[in-house]
């Protein structure tokens, strides 16, 4: 079985630990949670550092708490953030809870004895907990002074911070007490941003039982060009295939840089440490080849989508950039395909002018009305050109159109030059 720290720290996970850490950790099986934000009913790429934190602690024999914030989501966590959020009601809450909770049974086992994992929702403890009693109870052993020396509370002090955010940090808290109360949680886990947070719970559990409780924080990710982890100019990198297709999850990790993707395998992968450095001597000796970027990608999006969806992504990959691609195209399903040309021009043609179309030219200008080409001679010059395909197939003659298999029955793909893409439905 693997040494959880020495594991965390080959793969560069460790940013900040509290003191007699690792100490708790080669003592006994130790119990740790992580909270998991309930906004949305998906959790995106970022949360994918904090669930393989998790399954690295399971698989060193110890037992992780998946924590949702069902309660907290309700408040709000001022870290890292420049505005309030909006809070959420309650049945959006628990729509998002149960989002959360699939995705999550993806990665760690909750069935496997003593160790397995468990998911806890912090709004079952804190549904009854009245506000008198809490600030009774919880607030009196935190000071003021102390809550204003956290950054997260100092960095929103010029814009504004509602009496709501400020009191997070001792919901949050209060999550740690409870947790070591009833489950003999003694360790708190998260981004280097939560170690205020997290402290905080360390400290009320000392103060209010007089108990010893741990902290590991690991460093926030980054890209080597600057640019926001897990974004894209859709937005977010989501686990849900409706809002992120497993064909745009599987290009935004093959289209890491090398450096990133040196990073990203230590961290998104369970693959060993012999492993990771064979691939990255093979990758450094023919870089053209992205040998590290496919190892990740293949890796990643089986776990978060399966084997299946993996094929269907690469099978897609091929349609766009492959040798093949005339034959791997007429393979495609209509969700991958609609995925891949996600954003492309849609030009609808009725069947009758298709079918009675004679020539690529009448089609690529006239039938289409000039959403490809404005005019006759520029679709000609552009044929003769040899800068136009059919379904991938170059196009060679100007007088006849080759026999056209419409792809899922309904659609043509029409690439003029390079990156120009155009999906024609025939209805």
């Amino acid at each position: 079985m693997k040494d959880f720290f020495d594991e965390m720290k080959w793969r560069g996970m460790i940013h900040d630990i509290m003191p007699g850490t690792e100490a708790q950790l080669k003592k006994e099986m130790t119990t740790a949670y992580i909270g998991f934000d309930p906004t949305a009913d998906s959790l995106h790429i970022g949360s994918l550092v904090q669930i393989m934190i998790l399954v690295h602690f399971q698989q060193a024999g110890h037992k992780p708490l998946a924590l949702v914030g069902g309660a907290t989501g309700m408040v709000g966590d001022p870290s890292g953030k420049s505005d309030e959020r909006n809070l959420l009601t309650k049945e959006v809450l628990e729509h998002n809870l149960a989002g959360v909770k699939a995705q999550l049974e993806q990665f760690l086992d909750f069935d496997c004895g003593e160790n397995s994992a468990e998911m806890v929702n912090n709004y079952d403890w804190f549904k009854d907990f009245s506000f008198l009693d809490f600030i009774r109870d919880v607030g009196k052993h935190i000071t003021v002074n102390y809550m204003m020396a956290k950054d997260s509370v100092k960095t929103r002090l010029e814009t504004g911070l509602s009496f709501t955010e400020f009191s997070y940090q001792l919901v949050q808290g209060y999550d740690f007490y409870h947790l070591y109360k009833s489950k003999n949680c003694k360790l708190q886990l998260g981004g280097s941003d939560q170690w205020g947070n997290i402290v905080t719970g360390t400290e009320l559990i000392r103060r209010m039982d007089n108990g010893e409780a741990y902290a590991i924080t690991t460093p926030l990710i980054k890209k080597a060009d600057g640019t926001k982890f897990g974004k894209t100019e859709g937005g977010n990198v989501w686990l849900d295939k409706k809002r992120t297709s497993p064909y745009k999850f599987y290009q935004y990790w093959i289209n890491s840089s090398d450096e990133d993707a040196k990073n990203y395998i230590r961290i998104f992968t369970l693959k060993s440490k012999e492993e990771i450095e064979a691939l990255e001597k093979e990758h450094d000796q023919a870089p053209n080849l992205r040998l590290l970027q496919k190892a990740l990608a293949e890796d990643i999006t089986a776990r978060v989508h399966s084997r299946e969806e993996l094929d269907k992504a690469v099978h897609a990959s091929h349609i766009l950039f492959g040798k093949k691609a005339t034959d791997e195209i007429n393979n495609i399903d209509e969700e991958t395909l609609l995925s891949v040309f996600e954003g492309v021009p849609k030009i609808r043609v009725g069947a009758s002018a298709f079918d009675a179309t004679g020539n690529p030219v009448d089609l690529l200008s006239e039938v289409t009305g000039g959403a490809i080409f404005s005019s006759k001679g520029e679709a000609r010059r552009m044929i003769q050109g040899g800068g136009v395909s059919i379904n991938k197939s170059k196009i060679q003659k100007l007088d006849a159109l080759p026999e056209i298999k419409k792809l899922q029955n309904k659609y043509v793909l029409v690439q003029k030059g390079k990156k120009n893409y155009y999906l024609i439905e025939v209805r």
